[in-house]
């Protein structure tokens, strides 16, 4: 079964991918520009608009998330 549009559920993690995506930017000092030139390297083509209306509903594919982590150099994941 998925989920719906306006899930509370769905909502509260696709804030939490969200918030863990923004935190990895901020750690490292890095903006959307700066993202957006790393998934370039990886041959992923974002506009740093897309990329920020991407983030910022947080509705985003797993994959995606994916790609940005590896994009920053992330090794490690914490969920708490």
């Amino acid at each position: 079964m998925g989920t719906k549009k306006g899930d509370p559920i769905a909502s509260r993690w696709e804030a939490t991918a969200k918030n863990l995506l923004k935190a990895e930017l901020k750690r490292r000092g890095l903006g959307y520009s700066d993202l957006v030139e790393r998934l370039a390297e990886m041959q992923i083509r974002e506009t740093e608009r897309n990329l920020t209306n991407k983030i910022s509903r947080g509705g985003f594919s797993a994959a995606f998330f994916l790609q940005c982590l590896a994009a920053l150099g992330a090794k490690d994941l914490h969920l708490d």
